[in-house]
């Protein structure tokens, strides 16, 4: 019982109703004095009382959109979440249903990109590139593609309803590419620099930087609410998370200390060539391609030198375990009904298909005489699965039902992270087409 109430019998005789009026909007007032006198204090003051730091200056947009954000109602906790929901086929977009049906696929050591119709399987265009393309990116709202030429240090924009590329625009290190959950921003990984560069999704000019702690940043994604992302550095073997709008690091997680089975010696990395050699010393693990669950619990990480995926906790981003998928085990990919996850093991030439609910492994699909089966995606309909081959200056077609590799088609050396278009899906976040 509050200690305001008396515990003296009450008369029954009812209060007349201008009194009770008049004692809820007293009441209403007093806590509105109660909660203006805290917020001015909570501007001054951060937890436990000490002064509030300061979070970098960036565009007025930002806070404004966060607080749009905050006030959007979270999912009742017993209804089922599915983050790809609206990435099934049926989910095509209208702004999509006159993009041309075309595969682009960007070859890093040869500096083209050549485009490969998927009714046939036939490449039917080619055109010359920067230095270094290395991935292919759909844009925020659908309606450009980006070639990353991540040497050549520009951006290629490609007209999906003809197919053919526009101007280059100048852009420091786009290795990869991401957008933020609205659009506003850009989040290129300038990997060789460790740093995000936030910049605006038109002019390509920079809003902000964000410096990493870490070596070589280059490829994330976003937790279920889309309020904070994980980012993988390759070459120091964390992984970082930051906030929406890349102004700040949240928390690094460090994955070198913790030891799995199966893993290649950080040596044999060294020695082996190609990006591994590019490993910092004293690091052992290697984290490419970052993925979130479809019931969105879980941040799955591929790891090349440890050969499986690391599995986050999405709520507390703590380290839950670690899953041996297969040498090189280096991107991942939700099925269309959200069942299934694939992970590519591009040092045995293998895909890893898991249950996306329990993560257990459900099968193995081996490409017969061995492949590098690298990044890529879905067919829209999401019964092929087209990865590149990166050292194999090729690309595999998989059969999404039977694990059986329906076509290899050769392409010019150094075949990377390709992309697959038009995709279902309300918007990108970036890489090769990590829609929601």
């Amino acid at each position: 019982m509050s200690k305001h109430r008396s515990t003296r019998h009450r008369s029954r005789r009812r209060t007349p109703p201008h009194i009770i009026r008049n004692r809820i909007v007293a009441g209403l007032l007093a806590v509105g004095l109660i909660s203006a006198i805290a917020a001015v204090f909570g501007a001054f003051r951060g937890d436990g009382g000490q002064v509030a730091t300061p979070t970098p200056s960036v565009s007025k947009s930002i806070s404004s959109s966060a607080a749009a954000a905050s006030a959007t109602p979270s999912p009742s906790p017993s209804e089922a979440v599915n983050v790809y929901a609206k990435t099934s086929p049926s989910d095509l977009a209208e702004v999509v249903r006159g993009h041309k049906p075309l595969v682009y696929v960007p070859n890093t050591l040869s500096n083209t990109v050549q485009v490969i119709d998927p009714a046939t399987y036939q490449i039917v265009d080619r055109f010359r590139t920067g230095a270094e393309p290395h991935h292919v990116v759909p844009s925020w709202d659908l309606k450009t593609l980006f070639v990353n030429d991540t040497q050549g240090n520009d951006l290629i924009p490609i007209d999906p309803t003809t197919g053919k590329p526009g101007n280059k625009i100048p852009l420091e290190d786009p290795y990869n590419l991401y957008w933020t959950p609205d659009g506003k921003f850009g989040l290129v990984m300038a990997e060789r620099f460790n740093r995000i560069d936030v910049v605006d999704p038109q002019s390509f000019q920079i809003d902000h930087s964000l410096p990493m702690p870490c070596n070589g940043v280059n490829h994330s994604d976003y937790d279920k609410d889309l309020e904070f992302f994980v980012a993988s550095c390759e070459f120091s073997g964390h992984l970082v998370v930051i906030d929406k709008y890349a102004t700040k690091v949240l928390k690094t997680i460090d994955l070198n200390p913790i030891q799995t089975e199966g893993a290649t010696s950080a040596e044999e990395a060294y020695h082996g060539g190609g990006p591994k050699a590019g490993l910092d010393r004293g690091s052992s693990a290697m984290p490419q391609d970052v993925r979130l669950t479809p019931n969105g619990k879980y941040f799955l990480a591929c790891d090349m030198l440890r050969n499986g995926v690391w599995v986050i906790d999405a709520a507390t981003t703590e380290y839950v375990k670690f899953i041996q998928t297969g040498k090189g085990a280096h991107s991942v990919y939700p099925s269309r009904d959200s069942k299934r996850l694939f992970v590519s093991n591009r040092d045995e030439g293998s895909i890893s298909v898991l249950d996306a609910e329990t993560l257990e492994i459900l099968a193995k699909w081996t490409i017969p005489g061995g492949g590098s089966p690298d990044m890529g995606g879905l067919t829209a309909d999401g019964k092929e699965l087209w990865l590149s081959g990166r050292y194999h200056s090729e690309v595999y077609v998989f059969d999404t039902e039977t694990g059986a590799l329906k076509h290899r088609i050769r392409t010019e050396a150094g075949s990377h992270g390709l992309v697959v278009w038009p995709q279902p899906g309300r918007f990108s976040l970036g890489h090769t087409g990590n829609m929601r």
